[in-house]
């Protein structure tokens, strides 16, 4: 089985076994370690943004002009760096959105010198420092405009109903419904119909660029600093692309791609959740199942382990 190995000098400290799998539409082009059913948690944004905007553009409203920094940040899972909520209050400004609106709970920035300015200026942590805040931005954003029930987070709101048929549609299989970290429904699935969504979304990149799901994917595959923020898997991976790659983490280990040139889905998922060994395992599955995706870097700063002084001790590796 493949796995992530963590070592500290020459002692074996941590295993982490994972699966990858990459598709074309039904068809399954090559895969890594067992089949996984997980949750998709935050890499379904692309897929919920795009309901939001299918129901605003239903109601006439003008979802043509919305940047591609907007739809990035309502894929995002931001660290709430001022770029990030500058972004999110530019959405809340268009649509007559306000921050009590949201309901994603409030949480301390993923950036640490960004909660740490929060604190220094003896403000608190609210909504908007959610990294879910641009998703619940256009969610709220799409309620108005139907005069549907504010709370939104119910499974049985018609607009997660409509989420829910998006993401049956394209993964070819109908989710199993928990409820993600910021109180909406996420979607229990299989690794295959995972990547089957995600490379529903890489065709639409290229043969319907002008639909909302084309255009969320392009913002993907565009910003992915506003994706994610400073130090994160999103930017360092795009940074080695040799094509166009719309990336998004989610939680627990996981880690979606759509690759518009090959039409093709990439799902990896490590089974422990560790989040450093995901890093290592993404780029050992791109190189492997997609060869010419990505310039395989010299160094990847997830796979050296340091210790608090930043001295290289370590090293992860997939075994």
């Amino acid at each position: 089985m493949a796995r992530v190995e963590c070592w500290r000098a020459d002692i074996l400290e941590s295993v982490h076994p994972f699966s990858a799998v990459v598709a074309r539409g039904d068809d399954v082009l090559g895969r890594i370690g067992p089949a996984w059913h997980t949750t998709m948690r935050s890499a379904a944004k692309p897929f919920q943004l795009t309901t939001s905007l299918d129901v605003l553009g239903a109601d006439r409203a003008d979802t043509s002009g919305v940047s591609s920094g907007e739809l990035a940040i309502g894929t995002a899972s931001h660290s709430a760096e001022l770029a990030h909520l500058a972004r999110v209050r530019a959405v809340m400004q268009r649509y007559g959105v306000t921050e009590s609106m949201l309901r994603c709970g409030a949480h301390a920035p993923v950036h640490t010198a960004s909660a740490d300015a929060v604190l220094r200026q003896g403000g608190q942590f609210t909504d908007i420092h959610n990294n879910c805040s641009g998703k619940h931005t256009f969610m709220v954003a799409a309620c108005l405009s139907q005069g549907w029930p504010m709370d939104y987070r119910p499974a049985t709101h018609p607009l997660q109903r409509r989420i829910l048929g998006q993401i049956t549609t394209l993964a070819g299989e109908g989710p199993r419904l928990g409820v993600d970290g910021c109180g909406v429904p996420t979607f229990g699935l299989s690794l295959v119909a995972m990547t089957r969504a995600w490379s529903a979304l890489a065709r639409a990149m290229v043969e319907a660029p002008r639909s909302n799901l084309g255009r969320v994917g392009a913002a993907l595959a565009a910003e992915p600093y506003l994706v994610s923020g400073t130090d994160r898997l999103e930017p360092a991976l795009l940074a080695i692309a040799r094509e166009p790659i719309a990336a998004k983490i989610g939680a627990e280990g996981l880690f979606c791609m759509a690759l518009p040139h090959r039409r093709v889905g990439m799902v990896v998922k490590i089974h422990s959740g560790h989040s450093d060994a995901l890093a290592v395992a993404v780029l050992h599955a791109l190189v492997t199942l997609i060869p010419g995706a990505v310039e395989p870097p010299q160094a990847w700063p997830w796979a050296e382990v340091a210790n608090v002084v930043g001295r290289v001790v370590g090293r992860r590796v997939v075994g």
